[in-house]
């Protein structure tokens, strides 16, 4: 036990919620919190963060590496997947700095396999876990062969993107060509200065120079409903783990907008095998089909990063920022001091940009605004930064957005499904 505070530096390239509130539970557990983001990021409206460097440029990884070794933290926080990969370069080349990147999201010998979906789903399988069947698909003829016994629809999938832009479905041999010759396509170089100059991606041109493998998989769809659980580790080991039900999402391949606390003892120990044969540190999550024939859970993929349960307290368990916050201090996880109580949560914002007014689930649900922040509310109330600049509004004229509608995975009538996790003290 220490009277330290724990230093924790929060690294995010995209303009999610996720790191802000994050940012949040971390200093009301105890701990100093720095951040690197872009500009008008909305850890930029977070009150009380003890530093914050600015993220991107064309020379990304070495703006990385350098506000790293500036802060000292004792811990890194990554938040979206670009970032866990340019973590995983600088261990490569950063001797100095590989004790600190092993300490924040493990050793190097996992992070091929969290890299990777296919490997990652394979170590699952290995380890006896339910997961859909998946075939790496590197020449048009795997796909020939897939589709020779595939029964229904298939999910193309390709590393290196989340938030569901790299996820194509696909219903014949001649839509999964299609997919596969989109994803596997390397970036080209208008495509890299429009993520640079419109979506202000800090990670645009260091991705396009350093693609890596655009391994593209193919898996067999899971009919059922998703859910998403979200543990912090220490050596392999689950300090603590939330798992939800998805009631409603951002579009069929979408973040989650509105959940469902449970316990299921599967899903707990998919996360607990995983961790401890990848020697995790850290957040991940990992993301869930239940198939509705059996309710049987199938990991469909890992995120190896902080994911939008982290900052939420639940009753009788607590949030993951705590317990990570203890595990740094050296202390026992306390019992929560504001729990959400069973029942649907509305994440904010993600809830209340699309959703009806009428919407029974919104209704129902706990709605998890963050007022102590108004600032930070103010902000996430509107479109992210770069959608209100100049350059993006002049881009979506000639290329409109695509619009995702929402969609439900639970009748607004059902009862509370599943219980709550006992406080570990």
């Amino acid at each position: 036990m220490t009277d330290r505070q724990p230093s924790v530096l929060i690294v995010a390239a995209k303009w999610w919620s996720t790191s802000a509130r994050m940012a949040m539970a971390l200093r009301r557990n105890g701990c100093r919190v720095g951040a690197v983001c872009p500009a008008r990021h909305p850890l930029k409206f977070v009150s009380g963060i003890d530093h914050i460097q600015r993220y991107g440029g064309i020379r990304s990884l070495s703006n990385l590496r350098r506000c790293i070794e500036e802060w000292h933290a004792d811990v890194i926080v990554p938040c979206d997947d670009g970032v866990v990969a340019q973590l995983h370069e600088i261990h490569r080349r950063e001797p100095t700095l590989r004790a600190l990147i092993e300490r924040s999201i493990g050793p190097p010998e996992s992070y091929s396999i969290v890299r990777s979906r296919y490997q990652l789903l394979k170590t699952a399988e290995n380890l006896g876990l339910r997961v859909p069947r998946t075939v790496r698909v590197e020449s048009e003829q795997d796909l020939v062969s897939w589709h020779r016994d595939a029964r229904s629809v298939s999910v193309l999938k390709v590393d290196g993107e989340s938030g569901g832009n790299g996820v194509r479905f696909a219903r014949s041999l001649d839509e999964s060509l299609s997919a596969w010759h989109e994803l596997s396509a390397r970036q080209t170089a208008p495509q890299s200065w429009k993520r640079l100059v419109v979506d202000r991606d800090p990670l645009a041109t260091w991705t396009r120079s350093n693609p890596g493998d655009r391994e593209v998989t193919i898996q067999e769809f899971v009919v059922g409903r998703p859910a998403n659980s979200m543990l912090v580790c220490r050596d392999g080991a689950v300090l603590s783990q939330a798992c939800v039900l998805v009631v409603e999402s951002d579009g069929p391949t979408g973040a989650a907008t509105i959940i469902r606390h449970s316990s299921d003892k599967r899903m707990e120990h998919a996360g607990e095998s995983l961790a401890t044969k990848l020697r995790l540190n850290g957040f991940c999550g990992l993301d869930f089909m239940i198939e509705s024939a059996t309710g049987i859970p199938y990991l469909i993929e890992m995120n190896p990063r902080c994911t939008q349960l982290g900052h939420l307290e639940f009753a009788n368990s607590g949030s993951l920022a705590a317990a990570f916050s203890a595990g740094l201090r050296g202390e026992p996880l306390r019992c929560p001091v504001r729990p959400i109580l069973p029942g649907m949560i509305a994440l904010f914002p993600q809830a209340f940009r699309r959703t009806s007014a009428q919407n029974p689930h919104l209704d129902a649900s706990y709605h998890d605004i963050p007022w102590e922040e108004p600032s930070l509310v103010d902000e996430l109330t509107l479109d992210p930064w770069p959608s209100r600049t100049w350059a993006a509004r002049l881009y979506h004229v000639f290329r409109p957005m695509t619009q995702r509608s929402p969609v439900e995975y639970e009748d607004s009538a059902e009862t509370t499904l599943g219980t709550e996790i006992d406080c570990a003290v």
